[in-house]
C-alpha cells in the first residue's frame, strides 16, 4: 500500500523549523525512484476523472511530485512561488502561515481565464498556503479542480479549511 511506503521513508526532524515541529522531511522518498513513480501513478489514480488543464505546484516541494504528474497527465505545470522569485509579470497573494506570514507569486501568463488548474504540494498542515494559492488561482481567472498532496497532517485539520474551495483533495499517507 502506498500510504505505508511513504510513512516508511519520511524521515522525522524534531524541533524543525522550529522547537515543538516535528518536520515531515520527505527527501529520503526522492532516493527511491520506484516509489516516486508509485506516488505518481497513485496521484493520478486518485484524480481520475477530474478535469485538470494545468498543474500548479507550490514552492519549492510541490515541484518534485507536480512536474512528473503534469507531465504524466499531458498539461503544463506552473510554479507558485516565494515572493521574488519569478522573472516576468507577476501576480502575488500574501497569507498567514503557521510560522508567520508569506507572499506567493505566479506569473500572470500561467494559464487562461476559465482553465482548471488542481494545486499540488508535498505536504496538507494547516491549509494556509494551498488556501492562498487556491485563492490567487481564483483571482486569476482560474478554476481550482483539486488538490494533491503526498502526505496530510490531518490533526491540523487542513483539508476542512481547503475543502469549500473544491471538496477534491487527495492525500496519499495521512498522520
Amino acid at each position: 500500500m502506498i500510504a505505508q511506503q511513504i510513512k516508511q521513508a519520511i524521515r522525522d526532524i524534531p524541533d524543525f523549523p522550529k522547537p515543538g515541529i516535528i518536520f515531515k522531511d520527505i527527501t529520503p522518498i526522492l532516493k527511491d525512484p520506484q516509489l516516486c513513480i508509485s506516488i505518481v501513478d497513485a496521484l493520478i489514480g486518485q484524480l481520475k476523472g477530474t478535469r485538470i488543464d494545468v498543474v500548479a505546484g507550490i514552492e519549492s516541494r510541490g515541484f518534485l511530485f507536480g512536474l512528473s504528474l503534469a507531465t504524466r497527465l499531458g498539461v503544463p505545470f506552473v510554479p507558485i512561488r516565494k515572493a521574488g522569485k519569478l522573472p516576468f509579470t507577476i501576480k502575488q497573494k500574501a497569507y498567514s502561515l503557521e510560522y508567520g506570514t508569506a507572499i506567493i507569486e505566479l506569473h500572470t501568463d500561467a494559464f487562461e481565464p476559465g482553465q482548471h488548474i488542481l494545486v499540488h504540494d508535498d505536504l496538507l498542515a494547516t491549509g494556509g498556503t494551498a488556501l492562498a494559492a487556491s485563492e490567487l488561482i481564483q483571482e486569476m481567472g482560474g478554476v481550482v479542480a483539486g488538490f494533491s498532496f503526498v502526505v496530510e497532517l490531518g490533526f491540523l485539520n487542513g483539508r476542512e479549511r481547503i475543502a469549500p474551495v473544491c471538496d477534491k483533495v487527495v492525500a496519499l499517507a495521512e498522520y
